[in-house]
């Protein structure tokens, strides 16, 4: 099984930055893509970041040019840089990993439990 630990999400001014880290674990299990999501109330959840397993990244156009997401193979995690936060960032976010146990196996998506991320004065 693969579990999706995040951590990082806290209260910051416009502005600001702040770094999320979600962490996967599960013996056996080879993780290819790893994403950032994120759901404001009301709002639909979007992708906000995606990076592949070789590194390749996608960047939603509200933060692109101010977001970073990176991750660390060794570790099995993946990171969410955010610079210049807007208001308009506020938001629950959460990391996916998608994940099989070995070559042919089927691949499943995991997702981490969410972190709030506060953009305010």
């Amino acid at each position: 099984q693969v579990q999706l630990v995040e951590s990082g999400g806290n209260l910051v001014q416009p502005g600001g930055s702040l770094r999320l880290s979600c962490a996967a674990s599960g013996r056996g299990f080879s993780i290819s893509a790893m994403d950032w999501y994120r759901q404001a109330p009301g709002k639909q959840r979007e992708l906000v970041a995606r990076i592949s397993s070789a590194g390749s990244t996608i960047y939603a156009d509200s933060v692109k040019g101010r977001f970073t997401i990176s991750r660390d193979n060794a570790k099995n995690t993946v990171y969410l840089q955010m610079n210049n936060l807007k208001p308009e960032d506020t938001a629950v976010y959460y990391c996916k990993a998608a994940a099989r146990s070995g070559p042919g196996a089927t691949v499943r998506d995991y997702w981490g439990q969410g972190a709030q991320v506060t953009v305010s004065s």
